[in-house]
């Protein structure tokens, strides 16, 4: 029975760890990835978000629900912008547009 407890306490460690490590990837993907063109804060202020015209984060959440930012994210928008579907799982493009939707806030 202790030892029961002891595997499911450290589970449960592990995963609240995973959670917030999670939560850190997905920042660092879209800083490395999105902020090129969609800026640090979402603004789309940058020279190339500018260049692409993209839309402040505030105008794109208000248009468009998380599953279709998950379909843009995965297969592209045009010549625009390439698809991340084959670089990364659909757990961290998930998380990529929660984050990137959070900004918002």
């Amino acid at each position: 029975m202790k030892r029961s407890i002891r595997i499911l306490t450290c589970t449960t460690f592990v995963l609240a760890g995973a959670t917030s490590a999670w939560a850190e990837d997905a920042k660092d993907l879209y800083l490395s990835k999105c902020a090129t063109c969609h800026g640090a804060n979402g603004a789309g202020k940058t020279a190339m978000g500018r260049k692409l015209k993209a839309q402040d984060v505030h105008v794109t959440v208000g248009k468009m629900t998380a599953d279709q930012m998950i379909t843009i994210v995965t297969d592209g928008k045009g010549q625009d912008m390439a698809g991340y579907g084959k670089q990364f799982t659909k757990d961290q493009i998930k998380e990529l547009v929660e984050y990137y939707r959070g900004l918002a806030k």
